[in-house]
């Protein structure tokens, strides 16, 4: 072509362009801080670490992305945080003010969230302590766990100011007991759901969360409605070593995990503490949050236009196993495990997938009736079906992102139940371990168990539904939705908007949703569930209407 135009008389000169390297001459450096080389977790001579200092030499610190800690408030004239404090990011709604400033004590309680703020966004190069993942970040914090926590609290705390913060961080839930069964309330699904669907102008609000310290109790994460949800990136923690901790909880809606405490004598996790102080024994998965969320900070500064799906796309894709060990590694495309979700987050590979990341299509679900009888569980019910995603239709969905299988079920001892989901590529889910502390005879009504565990893979297929009862000689009865959220890949009209509408009493109406996106529950706006029970007798009706 370029001989062509050398032809033309107006042109008077002409070459083909080739691609040349360049490189930026500024010189990275670590940080000087005096803590640094004690943050084993950021960098090691083996490369088992976060891999943050690759993110770092690219450029990426967190700049211009504002981070929240929910907790118990943060110090915010600490001199590892006061440069990067963002009082537009913070709030107290215990007392009700702008001064999100700890509560002080002779045991110091009150220390969590600024050990949390300091693994965000500690300044670096400033002779104090060590360096937060994200140093130019700018932090702040709600103080909301120093009192009565109600619905009201939370949803305040989850929708303080949507348009200027990007992400929020909480290591935070209900008791890590092996019995306990909550999750967030009316006020703060809403807040969950307004942050996904207004935040950041709409590209969402991003929810960091710990998955929970109850491993010693056996407890179940995916018994935790906050970690359980599909708007939250579920964090978990393994060792300096690389090991499952002894207070990890095993579940099927874990993402990833970070570094954290592990047993006595390996190291734990520095940062900033209460009293302007520095420390480096931080531990838990409330450690591994911040961890995370400082990590997404920067792949937000390398691309601003992430929507909240994106990040947890991310997440998956560069996420490694590396020197994990676990009982349950598997293979789905990449490793996976009911300890570690997805893998070590991998800083370096996020920002470089980050900066040239195509947003993901809209969001999609697809309705399958599965079980429209009675099922008495006995010790053990299989249940299988083959569907086709709706083909052919516009709720056609062809990947999967999270699968939530929402059970209503009766049963005298609730911890004696383990809860198993096969996919149609055979990726088996385990939604609910059982729980040996759990005497609960209340069982499950319309609970919503999640699995990350078959995301990409298409849902068309036979999908397998096992419910055991470790229980001699039970005779208990249940009814179950399952819903599989993902994605199309070509561009759709704007989908109708549906009410399903399901009268039930008593056992099993299984249904089998796929959805584009996220989440067959979401309401704002293209789908809303009303979903009433009772036990009177064994008939139901489900009804579903068009707008």
């Amino acid at each position: 072509m370029h001989i062509r135009l050398q032809k033309e008389p107006q042109v008077l000169w002409a070459e083909q362009q080739v691609v040349k390297k360049r490189k930026k001459r500024d010189i990275y450096e670590d940080p000087t801080d005096p803590d640094f080389p004690k943050q084993w977790y950021l960098s090691t001579p083996t490369h088992q670490d976060l891999n943050t200092k690759v993110a770092w030499a690219q450029g990426y610190t967190g700049r211009g992305v504002v981070v929240t800690i929910l907790d118990d408030g943060i110090e915010k004239d600490h001199p590892d945080l006061v440069s990067n404090y963002d009082p537009e990011a913070s709030y107290d709604v215990n007392d009700g003010d702008a001064d999100p400033q700890p509560r002080y004590t002779q045991r110091n309680e009150n220390r969590h969230g600024t050990r949390c703020a300091g693994e965000v966004a500690a300044a670096a190069d400033n002779g104090v302590c060590g360096v937060g993942v994200a140093y130019n970040a700018k932090i702040g914090g709600v103080r909301m766990l120093d009192g009565e926590v109600t619905d009201v609290v939370e949803a305040h705390s989850l929708s303080l100011n949507p348009q200027h913060i990007h992400i929020y961080s909480a290591s935070w839930g209900p008791e890590d007991d092996g019995k306990s069964l909550d999750g967030p309330a009316k006020l703060a699904k809403e807040a969950f759901l307004h942050g996904i669907t207004k935040g950041r102008d709409g590209q969402g609000s991003i929810f960091v969360w710990a998955s929970g310290n109850g491993g010693r109790e056996q407890d179940s994460c995916n018994c935790d409605g906050y970690t359980n949800s599909i708007y939250t990136l579920s964090i978990s923690s393994t060792t300096q070593s690389g090991n499952v901790p002894w207070y990890s909880e095993p579940c099927s809606s874990t993402l990833a995990t970070t570094f954290s405490s592990g047993n006595p004598g390996e190291k734990q996790i520095v940062t900033t503490d209460l009293r302007q102080k520095c420390t480096d024994s931080h531990t838990g998965t409330s450690a591994s949050a911040p961890l995370a969320a400082g990590i997404i900070a920067l792949a937000l500064e390398a691309n601003m236009n992430l929507t909240w799906r994106d990040m947890q796309h991310l997440v998956v894709r560069t996420s490694r196993p590396g020197h994990l060990s676990a009982g349950d590694w598997k293979t789905n495309g990449v490793g996976l495990s009911h300890s570690y979700g997805y893998g070590l987050l991998d800083a370096g590979a996020m920002v470089a997938l980050a900066q040239n990341w195509t947003t993901v299509g809209p969001q999609h679900q697809c309705v399958h009736t599965m079980l429209t009888e009675p099922r008495d569980i006995g010790n053990k019910l299989v249940f299988s079906k083959s569907v086709d995603a709706c083909w052919g239709r516009t709720e056609y969905v062809s990947s999967l992102e999270h699968v939530q299988a929402r059970l209503t079920l009766s049963h005298n001892q609730r911890g004696k139940l383990a809860i198993h989901l096969i996919s149609p590529l055979g990726t088996r889910s385990t939604l609910l371990f059982p729980r040996p502390n759990d005497f609960s005879s209340e069982g499950f009504n319309d609970w919503a168990f999640m699995t990350t565990h078959s995301w990409g893979e298409d849902p068309q297929g036979e999908w397998t539904l096992e419910i055991e009862n470790v229980a001699a000689n039970g005779h208990d009865y249940g009814c179950t939705r399952i819903g599989l959220h993902g994605l199309i890949f070509k561009k759709q009209k704007q989908q109708k908007q549906h009410i399903f509408v399901v009268l039930h009493r008593s056992l099993s109406l299984l249904q089998i949703l796929f959805s584009a996106g996220l989440c067959f529950s979401y309401r704002v706006r293209p789908l809303f569930f009303f979903f009433f029970c009772t036990i009177f007798d064994c008939t139901h009706t489900c009804a579903v209407a068009q707008m």
